[in-house]
């Protein structure tokens, strides 16, 4: 505020100083206890630099086991084209035991290459195809083992009929599943996949990996490495949509043990989702443990850290339970294991 002359109010005289200059007494600085205070401000201080030296050195000591190795790269791919020789389609209709209700393709229509690299796309199956609306629920079979195209050989995952009376129908959408198997696996080290998620309910982006070979028996006994598992769905779907993902280890005697829920963690993308631009989803894995990050290792999801005595067997307290009114057995009992890590010893290959 200003007077009726531009000054402003309040202000009325300069400021003035009233500090004592020249020689006076300080009378003080000779009392006893302003003496304690100096020395206890000096103490305080000393044992504070001490705090912070101490929690350097023990951030230092849980580190550094952990700090980025050299590794050799082994795979790389920025899909410029798709390479046949590192990725094949798993063509499907069973939904890999996930509950999924996508057929999966090779069509050009739900996995492309072009200059933004790889897009997997979701389709409608009666949009795509001549299937109608009406077989889609009734009176039609589909049968991929005439066209050849199935990459599986059970009959579960490669034909599919129609009727309304078993409460089967043909999947409704079609999308693709790209994998490594059988071509390019890693037994420990990092894989990190550059990923923007799709939008849209129902949808559900994965980038998974699975055993080269199912060693220690079928799923979940062999493991599985869920990198990122992500919905399409917006914000405000209840168990979380877009904006956060997930990685996870499932692991386990059998499906109805899987003890994935004690190895995940979720991550909330605070503005945005992970459909509005490019992330990097990582994984770092070693005899010792896996390590789950986003865009940088700084940015941890979950770590997962194996003991020699107390393997996962002991941590997920099987031995106390029973199927069937039979205790489970050990299914890693004959791994050659030293950390504790199956059946995370194996190699494993990369699904997108």
């Amino acid at each position: 505020m200003v007077d009726v002359h531009g000054k402003p109010e309040g202000f009325k005289h300069r400021f003035k100083s009233y500090r004592l200059r020249g020689d006076y007494e300080r009378p003080w600085l000779a009392d006893p206890d302003t003496k304690k205070t100096k020395w206890n401000n000096l103490i305080v201080g000393a044992f504070l630099g001490l705090g912070f030296v101490g929690a350097a050195i023990i951030c230092f000591l849980i580190v550094r086991p952990y700090r980025n190795l050299p590794y050799c790269l082994v795979f790389e791919d920025h899909f410029d084209t798709l390479d046949s020789s590192a990725w094949s389609h798993e063509v499907q209709l069973d939904g890999f035991g996930t509950g999924s209700f996508d057929w999966t393709t090779a069509d050009a229509k739900n996995s492309y290459v072009d200059a933004q690299g790889l897009h997997i796309v979701p389709t409608l199956t009666n949009a795509t195809t001549g299937i109608t609306n009406d077989q889609l629920y009734a009176n039609y079979t589909l049968d991929l083992f005439k066209d050849g195209s199935c990459t599986s050989k059970r009959n579960s995952s490669c034909i599919a009929s129609s009727d309304p009376v078993k409460g089967s129908m043909i999947p409704p959408v079609r999308s693709a599943r790209l994998t490594t198997k059988g071509k390019r696996s890693i037994r420990y080290g990092k894989v990190e996949v550059v990923a923007k998620m799709p939008t849209g309910d129902w949808i559900w982006p994965a980038i998974w990996m699975m055993p080269e070979e199912s060693v220690y028996g079928d799923w979940p006994r062999s493991g599985e490495i869920d990198i990122m598992e992500s919905r399409g769905n917006s914000h405000d779907y209840p168990e979380g949509g877009r904006n956060f993902y997930y990685g996870t280890l499932h692991w386990g005697p059998t499906a109805e043990t899987d003890s994935y829920w004690r190895t995940t963690n979720a991550k909330k993308i605070r503005r945005g989702d992970y459909a509005s631009d490019f992330h990097t989803f990582g994984v770092q894995w070693t005899p010792s443990y896996i390590y789950f990050y986003i865009d940088s290792r700084v940015h941890q999801i979950l770590f997962v850290g194996f003991e020699r005595d107390r393997p996962l067997y002991d941590l997920g307290r099987f031995a106390q339970m029973a199927e069937n009114q039979t205790l489970l057995a050990n299914p890693w009992a004959l791994s050659k294991s030293t950390t504790g890590n199956a059946p995370f010893d194996q190699k494993f290959y990369l699904i997108l």
